[in-house]
């Protein structure tokens, strides 16, 4: 009898649990058992598995042959456990030391001629198994740069099962040449993204970089963006075709502060689950940009899909911006399924196969006409909707959901003499993003030692009472709770936005015109405001 184990990673979600993977040999009809609850896909690895052994010219067991995949109550998916169920076969089989297998973790897929191919989900299952205590990790030669980001862990690629065996068994190492068209993106990678979802998802790097310059005019638009990330505050543009709605969300991300370390790696994590990593940038660095087309479902939108739910589009755009083109569009109990996540920062995703939480927290963009035509109120009564139409257009922004947009402006079309004028004087991006990283480190002085470093997080009660606005300056915004314009939170979000106003402008507290230029970008009543401390 030959017993053998090692370790490999399951997937749950973006998070990662370590699977111990057993092989045992006993005498008996010559068959290959795989129990532990695997899925299709990953039952089929028995025939990857023989034929790869084979053709990396080691000799496949002749006896009764059973994988175990523990613990048997995780749900197992993918291709990722071959290189894990093959070497632990090679273990049993006593062509490789078990002793060696004991406390390596192995992932990767292989092809039937023994070539170890690249997986989903590298840097979350190279996280799991270093928080579980492993120390060493095999890949694919091509997920090197991935699993490297994780500290403290031996990484070692390996092109095929070859290579593998020989540095197990202190042989010398073949040098397998690379297969035509490794210097290009991978081919076998276009099966490991989420096909037909329709997420539009874009990650900034490199390349040309929309400028805030390029955009004509829009001066109460643009300082909105302004606030917008410097606070992370949600924002809704209302206008016409043409106006420049998807021009200012498109140059949003620009103006967000590189993320962070702990920040790169949860964004990089969710983006490798979703097999969504540019090649040759294992780190995300920059926020990302999601912009799902508005025929877009619910699960595409959350997450879900066959079997164990995926990493949707919020998820995607985890420390980003989450762009809704068209949103009165959207299907309403689409976009109603976003009030949980903008509150909480995650998504909890139940499904018939399991429950998972995935990370959620984003900056939304919300874009959408007057009305169908889109040129309802232009003043030159050429819009032909019935005002029934026009009702029904706008109630697909529920509610429950625009409570939760801090900032909404009207975004009116371009004047002929600004979008003609050859030297606007307009503002780049990088002069706005300097303002808005000032803006933040403020904030995160001001919030030292609190599990909070924006101004939109800051539970409303914690910004009432700790820090305080000036006297007299929440004057207008409680007659309007009076009056019934504003509901708590509404008051809330008016508080955050005064407070990230007061930041750009370099003051220690809102003043009654932070506050009133807040209430005025809350709800589009002018209050008599003058911008202090924002550019144009």
């Amino acid at each position: 009898m030959g017993f053998a184990r090692t370790c490999s990673v399951a997937l749950v979600g973006v998070e990662g649990v370590v699977v111990e993977v057993q092989a045992d040999l006993e005498p008996g009809v010559a068959a290959f058992t795989l129990v532990g609850l695997p899925d299709k896909s990953l039952t089929e690895s028995k025939d990857r598995v023989r034929a790869a052994v084979v053709n990396s010219g080691a000799a496949w067991p002749a006896k009764k042959l059973t994988v175990g995949l523990s613990p048997a109550s995780v749900p197992k998916s993918g291709s990722g456990f071959d290189l894990a169920v093959a070497a632990a076969v090679l273990g049993a089989a006593e062509r490789i030391d078990p002793r060696v297998l004991a406390d390596i973790v192995m992932i990767g897929e292989l092809g039937l001629d023994g070539r170890v191919r690249p997986v989903r989900g590298v840097l979350p299952a190279v996280l799991a198994a270093a928080d579980a205590g492993y120390e060493q990790v095999v890949v694919p030669e091509c997920a090197v740069p991935e699993a490297s980001l994780v500290p403290g862990v031996s990484v070692l690629g390996v092109r095929s099962l070859r290579q593998l065996i020989a540095v197990l068994t202190d042989e010398p190492v073949p040098d397998e040449e690379p297969v035509p068209g490794e210097i290009r993106p991978d081919p076998f990678l276009a099966g490991l993204a989420l096909p037909g979802t329709g997420l539009g998802t874009g990650i900034v790097s490199g390349g040309h970089q929309p400028d805030l310059a390029d955009v004509a005019g829009q001066h109460l638009a643009r300082s909105a963006l302004e606030v917008a990330a410097a606070g992370r505050h949600h924002v809704f543009f209302k206008g016409p075709p043409g106006a420049g709605k998807t021009m200012l969300a498109e140059r949003l991300p620009g103006l967000l502060p590189e993320l962070s370390r702990q920040e790169s790696l949860e964004v990089t994590a969710v983006h490798s689950v979703a097999g969504v990593l540019p090649p040759g940038h294992p780190l995300v660095d920059r926020s990302p940009y999601c912009a799902p087309h508005h025929s877009a479902t619910m699960a595409s939108l959350v997450g879900g899909g066959n079997g164990f739910p995926r990493p949707g589009a919020v998820s995607l755009a985890h420390h980003g911006v989450l762009f809704l083109d068209e949103a009165a569009e959207f299907h309403s109990s689409v976009l109603d399924s976003l009030r949980q996540p903008l509150e909480s920062g995650h998504v909890v995703v139940a499904r018939a196969a399991g429950m998972l939480r995935m990370p959620a927290k984003f900056l939304m963009v919300l874009a959408a006409n007057p009305c169908p035509c889109g040129r309802h109120g232009r003043g030159d009564d050429i819009c032909e909707c019935r005002p029934s139409s026009i009702k029904r257009y706008r109630a697909r922004l529920s509610g429950p959901l625009m409570d939760r947009v801090d900032l909404r402006v009207t975004v009116e079309p371009v004047a002929r003499a600004e979008l003609l004028q050859l030297h606007s004087g307009a503002e780049t991006t990088a002069t706005v993003a300097e303002r808005v990283k000032a803006a933040r480190e403020r904030a995160a002085r001001r919030y030292e030692g609190t599990p909070w470093r924006t101004n939109s997080e800051v539970p409303g009660h914690e910004l009432r009472t700790r820090w305080h606005v000036q006297s007299g300056a929440l004057r207008k915004a409680e007659e309007d709770l009076d009056r019934g314009l504003l509901s708590a939170r509404g008051l809330d979000r008016v508080l955050r936005v005064a407070w990230t106003v007061a930041d750009l402008g370099g003051r220690d507290r809102p003043s009654a015109n932070d506050v009133n230029w807040a209430l005025e970008l809350r709800t589009g009543v002018r209050r008599g405001a003058v911008l202090e401390g924002i550019g144009r």
